[in-house]
């Protein structure tokens, strides 16, 4: 029997926002994603458990794959995460959900792991802007806290086998 990818190209694309990195030792600047080719993208972040630092996020839109114009996204109302001592795949998804702003803070609880999930749609970016990124603030001075991010490009309006996906950043 052999398989093949059932969903990578059908439904989405993957793309690295940033690789695991201490966001206590500095800001994280998450890599630009092209929307041109999808409707929606869905950063998925995943964070240690650090000592008392608390993740925040900030989304941007550009109109450049580099350089450019970079602003704030101010469309977050809502998004998703989960929050436990350990992450083992028991946990719930929990709402949070905000006056529309580019940041979101204070995720969770500093000494929790968190895995939180935001989508934006290519038609909530301004007149002339395609690209979009998820950073993490430099989140202080205490102690250490990896956070990574991955793009997920959604409703593809190309299918392709995995083989033949076109590159998000570009």
């Amino acid at each position: 029997m052999t398989t093949g990818a059932r969903a990578l190209g059908r439904l989405f694309n993957v793309s690295t926002g940033a690789v695991p990195a201490d966001a206590v030792g500095g800001a994280i600047t998450g890599n630009r994603i092209h929307m041109k080719d999808c409707d929606t993208v869905a950063f998925l972040v995943i964070a240690s458990a650090g000592s008392t630092d608390i993740l925040d996020l900030d989304l941007q839109e550009h109109n450049a794959a580099t350089g450019g114009t970079s602003q704030d996204l101010d469309i977050i109302t809502k998004y998703y995460y989960q929050d436990e001592a350990t992450l083992d795949g028991d946990e719930t998804w929990t709402e949070g959900s905000q006056s529309a702003a580019s940041e979101i803070t204070n995720v969770g609880s500093a000494s929790t792991q968190q895995l939180v999930v935001v989508e934006v749609g290519a038609s909530q970016l301004s007149d002339g802007f395609e690209w979009v990124s998820l950073n993490v603030p430099d989140l202080g001075t205490n102690g250490t806290k990896y956070v990574a991010i991955l793009n997920l490009a959604c409703d593809l309006h190309v299918q392709r086998k995995p083989t033949n996906l076109a590159n998000l950043n570009t």
